[in-house]
């Protein structure tokens, strides 16, 4: 694993849901779901190593539109895989499941659901962003 990478999950597996390392320094964030990546999509990420502890395909196209070089997940959906592969993010992950569910473990996570069939990276951000009612 890159050092960079490796000091990102070191962050993540010291409590925080988000963690990016790159050429500014280190960042963490606690808040859980996809509006910090949100947040991060003017430049935060161009070039990051970034430990996440659940990534669905929302988050993994965010990470794409963002310029994340490689991530970590602690939890990655299937969708989420492919979606790093075919953008050749390198991704290392401990779980992989079919897809990320809602928090009742009921259907799958509204944000993996809103772009199951959306592929790229900014029209994803788009749809995301209203989604969750994202000043963009």
């Amino acid at each position: 694993m890159n050092r960079r990478l490796d000091r990102a999950k070191q962050l993540l597996e010291s409590g925080c849901a988000l963690a990016i390392v790159n050429g500014g320094g280190e960042l963490t964030f606690d808040e859980r779901g996809i509006v910090t990546l949100l947040k991060l999509q003017h430049g935060s990420l161009g070039g990051a190593f970034v430990a996440d502890k659940v990534v669905g395909k929302a988050a993994a196209l965010l990470l794409v539109r963002g310029g994340a070089l490689e991530v970590y997940a602690e939890v990655i959906s299937e969708p989420a895989l492919e979606v790093l592969a075919k953008h050749r993010v390198l991704c290392i992950h401990k779980e992989v499941v079919k897809n990320i569910m809602n928090n009742d473990n009921t259907d799958i996570c509204p944000m993996e659901s809103a772009v199951l069939e959306v592929d790229d990276p900014d029209s994803a951000f788009e749809l995301l962003a209203e989604k969750t009612g994202f000043a963009v």
